[in-house]
């Protein structure tokens, strides 16, 4: 898998989900066998650029692997403005936003707001390619809603216009994350453009991602919410993929060794205040089994001191 001159270390990619693939967890997920780890996007209004959230997003100089940097918004100079910028600051490849269904997002017409405006998609596409020297990809969903799906068209005028690797969530924005992915769609799109093709959407196990490989030809896959709390599943589908077995399920020391140290990471990177914050979300998707009930989750969830954080998770999984 290659997107202009990076070669991947495989074909399974971290999708970019907001206020979750943050740098701890994107370093996690490379060291766990992604092949590329795409950050949580950037808006391309130049007001947000001086907060603190912004400020966290924007440094990726001394992050290792291919360093893939996601962008939103939808006027095409301000998003050629936002991608030299994430350049400048060290993205390798930028990755451009038509996929996010946020309410918040779309009345802003950015996002999968853009697919039913196929003029105004080719000329962001175009802006951004022209104002940048490194690989461009553009991620987006099947349509806008079941009755317009326009994912054929959109692929094509992305690789009329130099994206070299398209993202495809096999869901309408009206579908949100509802019911169930559909890969026709994004089979119909493999077909129909030369450029890499990234099949996205419940993809959550091994037999899966093979699956939808296999059925729609995608060049790779993308994993979003199948590896929150199951960062190992990038390792998982390498192995099944090569090998056609199933790796043995990590044993109790070994989830415990990579959720602790998440969650320093997490700390380290966002601090006594913030880090504390973020480590809530993340250790409830890692103990979704183990606490079923929810009654560690409402204990931990109240507290605010780094130290104390770690030592109530420690003593919950050493019981």
């Amino acid at each position: 898998m290659r997107i202009g001159q990076y070669q991947l270390d495989n074909n399974i990619i971290l999708a970019p989900m907001a206020g979750v693939t943050d740098r701890p967890f994107r370093e996690l997920c490379r060291s766990l066998g992604a092949g590329l780890a795409v950050s949580e996007m950037l808006s391309s209004n130049p007001r947000v650029w001086n907060s603190k959230k912004s400020k966290l997003r924007m440094d990726y100089r001394n992050e290792s692997g291919i360093r893939s940097v996601q962008i939103s918004g939808s006027e095409p100079i301000e998003m050629a403005k936002v991608a030299q910028l994430s350049m400048q600051q060290g993205a390798q490849i930028i990755d451009i936003n038509m996929g996010c269904p946020a309410k918040k997002v779309n009345k802003k017409r950015a996002g999968s707001a853009l697919l039913p405006h196929p003029k105004l998609v080719q000329a962001i596409l175009e802006s951004v390619v022209d104002a940048v020297d490194v690989p461009v990809t553009l991620k987006i969903r099947t349509g806008w809603d079941p009755e317009s799906i326009n994912g054929v068209e959109i692929a094509q005028l992305a690789q009329q216009s130099g994206i070299q690797a398209l993202a495809v969530h096999g869901r309408t924005r009206q579908c949100f994350y509802n019911g169930f992915a559909e890969y026709d769609t994004i089979k119909k799109i493999k077909e129909n453009v030369t450029i890499p093709v990234i099949a996205n959407g419940d993809i959550t196990s091994v037999e899966k991602a093979k699956f939808v490989l296999d059925y729609t030809g995608a060049d790779a896959i993308m994993i979003g919410r199948g590896a929150q709390g199951a960062p190992w599943i990038f390792n998982e589908i390498n192995h099944y993929l090569k090998t056609g077995e199933q790796l043995a399920p990590l044993g109790p020391m070994e989830v415990s060794t990579i959720l602790l140290g998440h969650v320093q990471a997490l700390h380290d990177f966002y601090g006594e205040v913030m880090g504390p914050r973020i480590a809530r979300k993340h250790v409830g998707w890692y103990l979704k089994e183990q606490d079923q009930l929810g009654y560690f989750k409402r204990q931990f969830n109240v507290i605010n001191c780094a130290f104390e954080q770690l030592n109530a998770l420690e003593n919950f999984l050493n019981h």
